[in-house]
């Protein structure tokens, strides 16, 4: 109990960090929603000449510009982003922290075992970014309501959008957690929770650009595309429970691995 209360404490800074972060992101590009709305004929008009490759990288195909969820789909990507480096910088500090700060010699030797130490870890950072989820739902729903301007829109969809998260998080909380793991060392975790936020956005990406599946069905960001969800009401089950079937290979594996990990003590 005092390791998760401990592990708590100090995400709580970076939770209230990122939950501003997405709570800005969503109030400022919902302030313009109103105006662009109303020109929504025009800008799609002018978009039409843009490369679809630059539209798709920022999820602006096919895009109702009028419409309260279609304009959320978009502003839900930028979230989805700092989602996923935030989840990936806990995965990769989760157990790296104690050789890179050399706290592993106090932390080990105490009555409890490695599997106790990395179920209090998960669970800290699970709830931690069970607050981030919480506010972006908080703000989703404030921020639509008061600037939606009497637009109706379809709440059983938006929540059907706001529900991905949970699964979106762990995947890449466990992602991290067991590429962590197999390095020999973690130097610094920001690089590498860009790298994997980033490289999963860019696969998905680059997929769609060139029609080649294979790539784009790795990447969470393809399972949980707001944009399909807008179009078909519902998930693409297959492609959700990839990103579930990561994580759950990837937690076992993260104890295995911390189980097996040689961990370096302070010199």
């Amino acid at each position: 109990m005092n390791i998760f209360l401990h592990e708590l404490k100090s995400y709580l800074k970076s939770v209230g960090i990122w939950s501003l972060a997405n709570f800005l992101i969503i109030l400022v590009y919902f302030s313009a929603f109103n105006t662009i709305a109303l020109e929504a004929v025009q800008l799609e008009e002018m978009l039409s000449s843009f490369p679809q490759e630059l539209l798709i990288a920022f999820g602006m195909n096919d895009m109702n510009f009028s419409s309260v969820l279609g304009f959320f789909g978009v502003v839900f990507l930028f979230c989805q982003i700092c989602l996923a480096i935030q989840a990936s910088n806990y995965g990769f500090s989760l157990v790296s922290i104690e050789e890179r700060e050399l706290t592993a010699d106090f932390l080990l030797p105490k009555p409890i075992s490695r599997g106790k130490i990395l179920t209090a870890k998960l669970l800290a950072a699970f709830l931690a970014l069970t607050i981030t989820n919480l506010a972006v739902w908080a703000s989703s729903f404030l921020v639509i309501n008061l600037n939606r301007d009497g637009r109706t829109y379809d709440v059983q969809t938006l929540v059907l959008i706001l529900s991905t998260i949970v699964i979106f998080q762990l995947f890449f909380l466990s992602a991290g957690v067991v590429i962590s793991l197999l390095m020999r060392r973690v130097r610094s975790v920001i690089p590498l929770s860009m790298a994997l936020a980033f490289g999963m956005y860019i696969l998905n990406v680059f997929g769609t650009m060139v029609g080649e599946d294979k790539l784009e069905i790795i990447s969470p960001f393809r399972h949980f595309d707001p944009n399909t969800i807008l179009a078909n009401g519902a998930y693409d089950l297959p492609l959700v429970m990839i990103s579930v079937a990561v994580i759950v290979v990837a937690i076992p594996a993260s104890y295995i691995l911390y189980g097996k990990r040689n961990i370096t003590a302070a010199v």
